[in-house]
């Protein structure tokens, strides 16, 4: 979306607030903020460590980009049962420089004091803290585990969902369902389409417990025309003319099942949550599947941490693990007495089994984690993290790696989150 566009959106409710002002009885307007400032660095130069979707990351030079950013909120609500809100954002993900976004842009009409539905874009509630998860001051560590919230590459949907909570004695419920559809932009000059798209977000809250589960289901879409996206082009018209020629129907398949377009897709999660007696743990668990050259995934987090005062020392384990692929099936011996041939199939095989290590969120990785937050103030807390991220296989969830690269990294990050 034109970034002056989304300037001007985001401007416009603070000139609404002005002369909304003026009107005893007129709408209430709330504007609100969140950003973390940050650097960052990591102990090599042969690969870079982002976030999820990031361009390019951070090596030994500390870099503000990676866990920067900036998000502005504007909240009018109209009367006691209709409300509008929007939110953008401004970092780094996908492209190579600081980027504005519309996360949100919603209305929201309350039918009961238990049921509401919104319509518009609104966040998709993939994970344990979907609604938040760039809001750093909101979260206890220094940014969500990449190697879970890299597995899902839409943070929006466009359409509408339906909210309601009810209270059972102590324990309170939220139900949330909804309905629409989705586009992100990815590295590399891709585009992800999300199609058909539903999600199921249950809460149970109980005094300092909560629970979690989450299904989202899509007919998913990978499509551009960058680098990535010629060499998977290429593999696909190789393999069908490869079928074709040498009357090998599993190639012909094969291509069918590597295609991006237009894939059945799902991400089924569970998280538990606790902040007692000073106490804090969330851990969230998730199964990813994908009808295309994507990989079908599992994918957890644990992080436990002590409170002391105004200080929050914390611990993170988290992994990433391939559990199936598409089945490889060009021969590994030549089938004919051709050296161009058999190079070329040597070539397609080749480019086939890097598949599953290449892209965002592709690979197995696994990190542990230490750090600390400090709350110093009033909405503003200061973190520090590092991390040992360890890639099972190449260069795991690192990004620009040099050829053969498969190294332990550390990463060390600093950061204040603040919101007003």
């Amino acid at each position: 979306m034109n970034k002056q566009i989304i300037a001007a959106a985001l401007a416009l409710p603070l000139a609404l607030s002005s002369a909304f002002a003026q009107e005893a009885q007129g709408p209430s307007v709330k504007i609100s903020g969140f950003g973390t400032g940050a650097l960052t660095w990591t102990n090599t130069d042969q690969a870079e460590f982002g976030r999820p979707n990031q361009a390019s990351g951070v090596k030994k030079s500390p870099r503000t980009g990676v866990d920067s950013n900036l998000g502005l909120q504007a909240d009018i609500g109209v009367n006691s049962w209709l409300s509008f809100t929007a939110q953008g954002l401004v970092r780094r993900d996908a492209e190579e420089e600081y980027g504005a976004e519309l996360g949100w842009a919603f209305a929201k009409a309350k039918i009961s004091d238990q049921a509401s539905v919104r319509v518009g874009r609104i966040g998709l509630p993939a994970f344990m803290i979907s609604d938040y998860r760039n809001v750093g001051y909101a979260n206890n560590f220094l940014r969500p585990p990449v190697e879970m919230y890299s597995q899902v590459p839409f943070n929006s949907l466009d359409g509408i969902d339906l909210t309601y909570q009810h209270s059972f004695g102590d324990t309170t419920v939220t139900g949330q369902i909804a309905f629409g559809g989705a586009e992100a932009p990815l590295a590399g000059d891709l585009t992800a389409r999300g199609k058909k798209m539903s999600a199921l977000n249950i809460v149970a809250e109980h005094g300092p417990f909560t629970a979690r589960f989450g299904r989202v289901d899509a007919t998913v879409s990978i499509y551009g025309d960058g680098p990535s996206a010629v060499r998977l082009g290429t593999l696909l018209t190789g393999l069908r003319s490869f079928g074709t020629a040498l009357r090998a129907p599993q190639l012909t398949e094969m291509a069918n099942q590597l295609d991006t377009n237009e894939k059945k897709a799902s991400f089924t999660s569970v998280g538990l949550g606790m902040d007692w007696n000073n106490i804090v743990v969330q851990t969230e668990f998730a199964k990813r599947k994908v009808d295309a050259y994507v990989n079908d995934t599992s994918s957890w987090y644990v992080m436990g941490g002590y409170r002391i005062g105004k200080f929050l020392p914390y611990v993170i384990q988290s992994k990433l693990k391939i559990d199936g692929t598409v089945a490889n099936v060009v021969p590994a011996t030549c089938p004919v007495a051709s050296p161009t041939v058999c190079g070329q199939l040597a070539a397609l095989r080749a480019g086939a089994n890097t598949l599953p290590y290449t892209g965002v969120g592709q690979g197995e990785s696994s990190t542990t984690s230490i750090g600390v937050r400090w709350d110093f103030y009033r909405s503003l807390a200061l973190k520090a993290q590092i991390d040992r991220v360890k890639p099972a296989v190449g260069s795991g969830l690192l990004l620009n790696a040099a050829p053969g690269f498969n190294k332990d990294v550390t990463v060390g990050a600093v950061a204040i989150d603040f919101v007003f």
